[in-house]
């Protein structure tokens, strides 16, 4: 049972990685890009580490997975929060 749930999650992260890359290649501007990428890319990585928890042998690994992802979170808003700042610098006039 842990196997079915680890591939389903795990496929399920994966599309939304993909669909986070499609993203960043079709949309027009910087910050529907940033947006969609930020997005895609968290959610992606939590289905992922969902899914690799149920593999894990101790819940120390799970506690560890779950500090990543929480590490990950913040450095994509913050990472997202600079570019967008900077976009928004390089158009003023």
């Amino acid at each position: 049972m842990a196997d079915v749930v680890t591939y389903f999650m795990t496929a399920l992260g994966l599309g939304f990685y993909l669909a986070g890359t499609v993203a960043v290649i079709r949309f027009p501007d910087t910050y529907s890009r940033l947006h969609a990428l930020t997005k895609a890319d968290n959610v992606g990585l939590g289905f992922l580490i969902v899914g690799i928890a149920f593999q894990a042998d101790s819940w120390m690994v799970v506690a560890r997975l779950a500090l990543v992802w929480g590490l990950a979170l913040m450095a994509a808003g913050i990472t997202a929060q600079l570019i967008a700042r900077t976009a928004l610098q390089r158009q003023s006039p």
